[in-house]
């Protein structure tokens, strides 16, 4: 579900005026996140570190608002709620997008967020069953610890989704760090937008208590 911002009624209006004349509206971030505590949360629970994460981001996001607005025909909406498609790997080197739900529920976010990953795994399809705006487009790289990354952009495509990031995790000291990518459109949310989201995401990851069953 979702419905219509009134943009004449928005603080944003001239931000959202300005920045969507761009040809390259979407802006990035990248900075490190403390996964020590997750890490180790996730593998005493027997969990897919992936899943735990992507979950803790998606709590994140549907958070907060402004990762919930996209564009469509000219007008800005909010989504009820966001999804993932996220890429998933195979065992021939290729990727496929999935489209995951989120679900409040820990354990039936993992147990259909499995069930999707096993499915994509095995097909040769690169289009999920599902799609839409109402997602967050995710890939993770946990071959390189990049530090900064790029899109490949069809700048013809009106296109408003997020798009998040997850690089290799590494230990140093006993610390376990990641890199996480943010893009995000310009027109429909700031930088401060993002510190939100990753400061949330932080803290999710710090709490025991959002651990997958």
């Amino acid at each position: 579900m979702k419905k219509e911002l009134a943009i004449d009624q928005w603080k944003r209006k001239e931000h959202f005026e300005f920045f969507r004349k761009f040809e390259e509206p979407f802006f990035g971030i990248t900075t490190k996140i403390d996964c020590t505590k997750a890490y180790r949360n996730a593998k005493e629970s027997g969990q897919s570190f992936f899943l735990y994460y992507l979950y803790q981001s998606l709590i994140a996001a549907n958070s907060i608002e402004e990762f919930k607005y996209r564009i469509e025909d000219e007008k800005v909406v909010i989504y009820d709620q966001i999804n993932a498609s996220a890429t998933i790997n195979r065992p021939n080197d290729t990727f496929g997008f999935s489209y995951i739900y989120f679900n409040e529920d820990p354990a039936l976010f993992y147990k259909l967020a499995k069930e999707e990953m096993d499915r994509v795994s095995k097909s040769t399809q690169l289009f999920p069953l599902v799609s839409g705006d109402d997602v967050i487009h995710y890939s993770a790289i946990p071959w390189i610890d990049f530090t900064s990354l790029s899109h490949a952009r069809c700048y013809s495509f009106n296109d408003s989704v997020p798009k998040i990031s997850f690089a290799k995790l590494t230990e140093t000291n006993g610390k376990r760090e990641m890199s996480i990518s943010v893009h995000v459109h310009h027109a429909l949310m700031d930088g401060y937008h993002v510190g939100k989201f990753i400061e949330t995401f932080q803290e999710l990851m710090n709490n025991q208590s959002n651990t997958l069953k």
